[in-house]
């Protein structure tokens, strides 16, 4: 789920200065969509069992709750890949900074360079790279996590909680159940679209075709939740 600068860099590299976001557009609108479809599956689930004059209430306080679980998991497994990944790398750079034969430090590279990169570096590539690893005096001895790492978490449980809203907030401006269990529905799509938008720009796919696919599997959500009796 989720990067920034700190994590990005690799052990052996100098820090650049040009600072990027904590979280980037796909981590913001991945988690956004994410707490869209599970306040939108939990208050499609209870809306039928959900009755009274505090049904509305109740609808949003059962699902911020919900989202709060999430949202605290769901940082929580961010800190905790962020720190696993910085520790793979860390190793990477300390085993090419104790290795003497260059060649196998180069293999090493090689070996954890994504696929779709490989074709695209030679050895010499390696190698200049290797050297630079193998000069770096700063090297951490072990993986930390930084102040970047919690602003990150911070905003993906920010972002989680706060997508509850627009799905469970009709519940309490509107008494009619139905009523504002369409009108809850309808606020999910329109968010859904946007963040498709966001995607697909980001992506450069179009951001309108990846809007309605976004809005197309929003749809197929709902009809799978009332299917199912939401």
């Amino acid at each position: 789920m989720p990067s920034n600068t700190t994590a990005d860099t690799a052990p052996g590299e100098p820090r650049v200065d040009t600072r990027a976001p904590v979280l980037d557009t796909v981590d913001r609108v991945s988690e956004l969509c994410f707490g869209l479809f599970m306040a939108l599956t939990f208050v499609g689930t209870v809306s039928a069992a959900t009755s009274g004059e505090d049904a509305g209430r109740k609808m949003l306080y059962t699902a911020l709750g919900c989202n709060l679980a999430w949202g605290l998991a769901d940082a929580v497994m961010y800190l905790l890949r962020t720190i696993v990944n910085r520790g793979r790398r860390q190793t990477l750079a300390l085993a090419i900074k104790r290795q003497l034969d260059a060649a196998a430090g180069v293999r090493e590279l090689r070996a954890r360079l994504p696929a779709f990169l490989a074709p695209f570096f030679s050895d010499a590539d390696l190698e200049s790279i290797r050297k630079r690893i193998a000069l770096y005096d700063a090297l951490p001895t072990r993986p930390a996590l930084e102040r970047d790492d919690w602003l990150g978490a911070l905003g993906i449980f920010v972002i989680i909680v706060l997508s509850t809203f627009p799905v469970a907030a009709p519940f309490v401006i509107i008494r009619h159940v139905p009523t504002a269990l369409l009108v809850s529905r309808v606020l999910t799509l329109v968010m859904l679209f946007g963040c498709g938008v966001a995607l697909g720009s980001h992506a450069g796919w179009g951001g309108l075709r990846a809007g309605l696919a976004m809005v197309t599997l929003g749809v197929l959500l709902t009809m799978a939740i009332i299917a199912l009796g939401g």
